[in-house]
Formats: structure tokens, C-alpha cells, sequence
């Protein structure tokens, strides 16, 4: 892939990124109360967490869209997508139910194996990492020089 093959690609992913996160963002903020049961008992004040949680995916999602903000924006939804797996997890192994999500493994099963993805995405979307694209020692889509 050439540098502008993945400049492309990189700005394509932070806007699908941004899309989704603003959507998830406010689903947090107007549908806190739905999301209460899929709080771990641990969490303490959990309806101030998912509200929280859904302003940080807002400023996440305009963050990814700025030249000044974007990395750290990329760190903070890289580390949001590794905070909210408990509560995938409860989710899924207590079959909790919430309206318009399914309660079957076809979801959840995709779903905790895509968080890493999320996780990289966010990370690679903001340019902190360049796996799997560049190579070490080259471009990306060049091989390394011999030693």
C-alpha cells in the first residue's frame, strides 16, 4: 500500500470511527437508563459513568476529525474500547436484555471479538501506529533494506 494509499485509508477509517462514536455517544447520553443493567455491580455510580462515558465518545468522535486533538482522541477511544468490555461481558454471559440489541451469540460472539479491533482502529485511524501497513526499515508496501 503506498503512503497515500494509507493517509486514504486512515482518514476514511477516523470518519467511519467518528460517525459511530457520535452515534454510540448519544445513545449513552439519551438512553442512560437502558443501559444501567449492563453495568458490572463494581462500577460505582453507574448511570454517571454511562453518561460520561457518552460525552467522552463525543469528544472522541470531534477530536478524531482535528489535526490538534486527534492523537490523543485516538488514545482515549483506544482506551474506552478496553473500559467498556466488562460490560460487554456481563452482557453477553447474563443474557441481559436491552431494546433494539439481540441476545443471542450471533451478537455478542462478534462483538467481543471485534473490541481489539476497536482498540486498533482508534490507534491506527489517529496515526499512532502503522501495523499492519508499514514495515520496519521501509515504506509502506516496500520492503525493508538488507543489511
Amino acid at each position: 500500500m503506498t503512503d497515500q494509499g494509507i493517509e486514504t485509508g486512515r482518514r476514511r477509517l477516523r470518519y467511519a470511527l467518528a460517525a459511530i462514536y457520535l452515534f454510540i455517544g448519544v445513545v449513552h447520553l439519551v438512553a442512560t437508563d437502558a443501559m444501567l443493567p449492563l453495568m458490572p455491580d463494581w462500577v460505582p455510580e453507574p448511570r454517571l459513568v454511562i453518561q460520561a462515558t457518552g460525552l467522552c465518545e463525543l469528544a472522541g468522535a470531534i477530536g478524531l476529525l482535528t489535526d490538534r486533538f486527534r492523537r490523543a482522541a485516538a488514545i482515549g477511544l483506544a482506551l474506552y474500547a478496553v473500559c467498556v468490555y466488562p460490560a460487554n461481558l456481563k452482557h453477553a454471559f447474563e443474557h441481559i436484555h436491552v431494546d433494539g440489541i439481540p441476545d443471542s451469540w450471533w451478537y455478542h460472539g462478534p462483538r467481543l471479538a471485534f473490541q481489539p479491533v476497536f482498540v486498533w482502529a482508534a490507534l491506527w485511524a489517529g496515526g499512532l501506529i502503522d501495523w499492519p501497513f508499514r514495515r520496519p526499515g521501509g515504506s509502506a508496501g516496500t520492503p525493508p533494506a538488507a543489511p
